[in-house]
């Protein structure tokens, strides 16, 4: 029987293969971001394992950046690149184990469904599609890749500013599936709500702010190693010009409501990160963050409100740079942080995909409904 073959060198990929000579004891390391210690995040292939029972063990999952996201965890799988799904999974002794038969030569395996560079253009194409839309180039990236930025409606007086920027952390591709599906929804000529919402409102939209950590497999940092979602306070074109262009065009339209899209290792369920705690922020803001939080309850039952992160979470030194943070702060607007699960959302589980793209997306075209509401409301 010939040897199985293990592969990371493709988009997102990321594997180091220790030990493969044994399909019961296959030893595999995650590669670290590039200039950085960050670790979570892998996706690779494996061929030539057609009804063989696989034992894969990440040997150094004990070290990961969010070892507690490993806990009541499952990896996903696929055959076609299209359908996730998830496999028998289990951490011990710092070790994360994955037992699974593939049913076909290939497959891949991966901490969450990748959201590829190539589906990220083809997103972007789309909408170009519609006279909704207008495509700008912020810039280009370390490596050299353009930023893209979707512009929905059409500035004119009276008309508010949203500002929604996805993936600052390149591992936590349910932001994008989650963007890709309120692009959608924004593109859908027959979708009411959508058609009222650019009456009233522009949309400025960043689907992917961090295409080189996307494409090279990490999990949190783009090409040099930076967290981006620590830049914005001082961003630099030599540290983080994704940050920097991002936030310059943000001072020439302004800001009057804004989200970030997330993901999050730890906890099973969705939820919203406000301005709760820090000293700058006004009651009525905190006011309309927690009616946003409410209004988006009411039409999607995969959101909750009991769970979160404690209040205060991030009243440090380094509040101000993170986005959310900075951008209430400087145009004083509800500024809010959507994280979403890499486990499956345990208040209604699903046994096959866990949290998913699917349902990723589909919060994300629930978000037009309290957006909507919330223009209403001023």
């Amino acid at each position: 029987m010939a040897a199985i073959h293990i592969s990371a060198a493709f988009d997102s990929g990321n594997i180091e293969v220790l030990d493969a000579a044994a399909t019961d004891d296959i030893r595999l390391a995650i590669r670290k971001d590039n200039g950085s210690d960050f670790y979570q995040w892998f996706h690779f292939r494996v061929q030539g394992a057609r009804e063989q029972a696989l034992r894969l063990r990440l040997t150094n999952a004990g070290g990961a950046s969010y070892p507690d996201g490993w806990d009541d965890y499952r990896a996903v799988a696929s055959y076609d690149r299209r359908h996730w799904f998830r496999v028998p999974t289990r951490y011990q002794d710092g070790e994360l184990v994955i037992e699974h038969t593939p049913g076909q030569d290939s497959l891949y395996y991966a901490y969450f469904a990748p959201y590829a560079f190539e589906r990220h253009l083809d997103l972007i194409a789309r909408a170009a599609q519609s006279g909704r839309v207008r495509v700008e180039n912020l810039g280009a990236t370390l490596d050299g890749r353009d930023l893209d930025m979707l512009r929905f409606g059409e500035p004119a007086p009276g008309r508010k500013t949203i500002w929604i920027t996805a993936r600052q952390h390149p591992g936590e591709t349910m932001a994008e599936w989650c963007a890709e599906g309120l692009i959608d929804r924004l593109l859908d000529c027959h979708d009411a709500q959508a058609g009222r919402i650019l009456e009233q409102a522009v949309i400025y939209l960043v689907p992917n702010m961090n295409p080189d950590g996307s494409v090279r497999g990490h999990l949190r940092t783009n090409a040099i190693g930076v967290n981006l979602n620590r830049e914005w306070n001082a961003p630099s074109l030599e540290r983080s010009p994704e940050v920097f262009m991002v936030r310059a065009r943000m001072e020439q339209t302004g800001v009057d409501l804004y989200l970030d899209l997330h993901g999050d290792e730890g906890l099973p369920c969705n939820f919203i990160a406000g301005q709760e705690g820090l000293p700058w922020v006004e009651d009525d803001l905190l006011s309309q963050e927690r009616q946003f939080e409410l209004d988006l309850q009411a039409v999607n039952a995969d959101f909750q409100l009991e769970r979160g992160y404690p209040i205060g979470k991030h009243v440090t030194e380094e509040a101000i740079t993170l986005a959310s943070n900075w951008v209430g702060k400087e145009f004083g607007c509800p500024a809010m942080t959507l994280e979403m699960p890499f486990k499956d959302n345990d208040l209604r589980p699903d046994a096959e995909q866990g949290w998913s793209p699917e349902r990723s997306a589909r919060l994300g075209t629930s978000l037009l409904d309290p957006i909507l509401a919330w223009l209403g409301r001023l």
